[in-house]
């Protein structure tokens, strides 16, 4: 039984990827007889960082049985030292951090370092990006910093693993694939979902779900549901997730195509216990990304048992084999089409027995042993 903590947030920040993925690994810590808990963010995001409306929960409990300190603030030097000396003097077995921004590079390469001073903590990262989507003046060197104290690296996909190694050459690292996000309910009938969200039952529907960002490649699909096919066929998008770029160029797309009837849009955070109806309600769920290392949407397709049409970059080929679990294509409007076209083709229930046997690589306790493996190197 080790004691473990996690840096990152946790509750009362919003679930979406990164909160959620914490919470739900401290519990299968728990699960595993460890001694888990999180260290959270006091202060997180600047607001240039963060466009959306809010960086907090609403309506939302916290986890159970989960332990959180809120104690990190993203932006004060001296706030890094002192809890940096707090895990010194704790001495816990195993730190896991999570590194997806190279904003906090500085932040938790301080941390990091105070605690590497007690000469019996190992810190594993995880690594979501080394590369950022979108990138800024100082990744690089604020990379460089937090990458240095670590003992080993986690990622979940090969093309993160590749930017890792342009850093980062001889230091243990494994490729574990994103778990299942399994907290956010059951599955349930496709017809059930449709009601709640009040959508025609035989309605052919696609989803694209998740914040919408230039990189996440929205505009591609709308491009792509111009198509006279996909109008012929009467299929419509459902657009589920909070605007972090500019709506309204997407909205004067939708207008200057006359995409209006083809669209349902829901340009809001979708709270962790209405994400089941949105995932469930769609024949498919479409990733147009333009670039991508991996995505939390993919685990979230393979809980639910939803085919995925996935755009042939980074990590999302590798999760998605090809008319098996979904579809890949390129990442271009006229290949998205062609893609959407095939899905129907061959039909979602062609799928599903793929998706039942690839969905049981994705479990938390694989990714729990290989934290354990990588903290026993070198013991």
């Amino acid at each position: 039984m080790s004691r473990i903590v996690i840096l990152g947030p946790a509750f009362p920040y919003r679930g979406g990827g990164i909160t959620s993925f914490n919470e739900r690994l401290a519990a299968a810590f728990s699960q595993s007889g460890d001694t888990p808990e999180i260290v959270n963010f006091t202060y997180l995001y600047p607001s240039f960082l963060f466009p959306g409306k809010t960086q907090f929960a609403e309506d939302k409990t916290p986890p159970e049985n989960i332990i959180i300190h809120r104690k990190i603030n993203s932006i004060n030097p001296f706030n890094w030292i002192k809890v940096g000396r707090q895990l010194k003097k704790q001495k816990p077995d195993i730190v896991i951090v999570r590194y997806w921004l190279p904003f906090l590079g500085p932040a938790l390469g301080t941390i990091l370092r105070k605690v590497k001073k007690n000469k019996h903590t190992k810190i594993i990262c995880i690594a979501d990006n080394i590369i950022p989507h979108e990138k800024r003046i100082g990744d690089r060197s604020f990379t460089k910093y937090f990458l240095k104290p670590c003992d080993a690296f986690i990622t979940m996909s090969q093309k993160v693993l590749d930017d890792l190694r342009h850093f980062e050459k001889n230091k243990p690292a494994l490729i574990v694939p994103h778990p299942l996000y399994d907290h956010f309910g059951k599955k349930i009938a496709t017809a059930n979902a449709r009601k709640k969200l009040n959508i025609e039952a035989n309605q052919k529907l696609i989803l694209f779900f998740g914040f919408i960002r230039k990189y996440k490649g929205l505009d591609l699909l709308l491009q792509a549901m111009t198509d006279e096919r996909i109008k012929n066929m009467g299929i419509k998008l459902l657009i589920a997730g909070e605007f972090y770029d500019n709506k309204n160029l997407y909205q004067e797309f939708i207008t200057q195509h006359q995409l209006s009837d083809q669209i349902i849009l829901k340009a809001d955070f979708i709270k962790d216990d209405a994400i089941k109806y949105y995932v469930c309600a769609a024949d498919v769920v479409v990733q147009p990304y333009k670039n991508a290392t991996q995505s939390g949407v993919t685990p979230l397709a393979y809980h639910f048992e939803k085919p995925m049409i996935v755009t042939n970059v980074g990590g999302l080929p590798d999760m998605v084999p090809h008319e098996k679990s979904g579809l890949v294509v390129e990442p271009n409007a006229k290949s998205i089409a062609d893609g959407i076209l095939h899905f129907y083709e061959l039909g979602e229930a062609f799928f599903i027995p793929h998706l039942r046997v690839e969905k049981q690589k994705y479990s938390w306790e694989t990714l729990v042993k290989a934290i354990h493996q990588l903290a026993a190197t070198g013991d």
